[in-house]
């Protein structure tokens, strides 16, 4: 079951590249900037993520990443998801799972706990991303 709200943001992809492929499979590193709140705190998150295109038409990807609040707050994250292309252009909506770690007092809540994610991307390259804590 889906809880609370932990995290909304909006980016920007800030790099591409085209990885050797697993089989047929074509891979791709995607790297984006964003920002937003976690837990109510205002937030920048980097982050890098590698989808490879499956036989289906959909997407596996698997990323990490850091996010960074304006008083020095840091959590790292890693998460895997499934995506779908939307029918524009290179525009892609993800669905998965992310997991936090810190040693920020204010962030501590993020430890231990398994959170839900959507992140849409446009044919632009902007995102929007809303995390969730998995009950």
């Amino acid at each position: 079951m889906l809880g609370e709200l932990i995290l909304e943001e909006r980016g920007k992809t800030t790099g591409l590249r085209v990885l050797p492929s697993e089989g047929n499979n074509p891979k791709v590193e995607v790297s984006f900037q964003a920002s937003g709140k976690v837990l109510g705190i205002e937030h920048t998150d980097m982050g890098t993520y590698n989808s490879v295109a499956r036989p289906d038409g959909s997407l596996f990807g698997e990323g990490q990443g850091v996010v960074m609040t304006k008083d020095g707050g840091m959590a790292t994250w890693k998460g895997h998801g499934i995506g779908r292309f939307t029918g524009r252009g290179s525009a892609v909506s993800w669905r998965g799972a992310i997991y936090y770690q810190t040693s920020s007092q204010k962030l501590g809540r993020l430890n231990g706990v398994a959170a839900m994610f959507e992140f849409d991307v446009d044919e632009d390259g902007n995102s929007n991303s809303k995390i969730w804590e998995w009950k």
